[in-house]
């Protein structure tokens, strides 16, 4: 289970850091810039990057909270947290792809798998 906290994290770099950058290395004056202005061409697929990091940033805690808490309490979450972190995964990749329904399905996995986690956890 400590494999899949650092995957998740990972992933996390990836979305946070990484996938927004690389939408975005044709400004990279202004990525190196202090950005006082607002990036007038950002394009399409590094905005979308940046939202779907956003929207893991509201469940990656929750994640980890679980995550811990199954290995402290030594309840395998282990399938749960694999399942998790292919559909954050498959939501990060169709936001960016601009694949609007089969994300929120992808979304939805992902919430249910978090509240299974913390069911068997009681």
């Amino acid at each position: 289970m400590t494999l899949l906290i650092i995957l998740a994290l990972l992933l996390a770099l990836v979305q946070f850091w990484i996938a927004p950058t690389v939408f975005s290395l044709d400004r990279l004056e202004y990525l190196l810039s202090n950005r006082d202005q607002n990036d007038p061409k950002e394009s399409l697929h590094s905005a979308r990057a940046k939202r779907a990091a956003a929207n893991l940033q509201e469940s990656l805690p929750a994640f980890l909270a679980l995550s811990v808490l199954s290995i402290v309490l030594q309840v395998d979450n282990s399938g749960l947290m694999t399942y998790w972190l292919v559909l954050r995964t498959a939501f990060a990749v169709s936001y960016i792809a601009g694949m609007i329904y089969i994300r929120t399905l992808f979304w939805l996995g992902s919430l249910a798998c978090l509240v299974m986690m913390a069911i068997s956890l009681l």
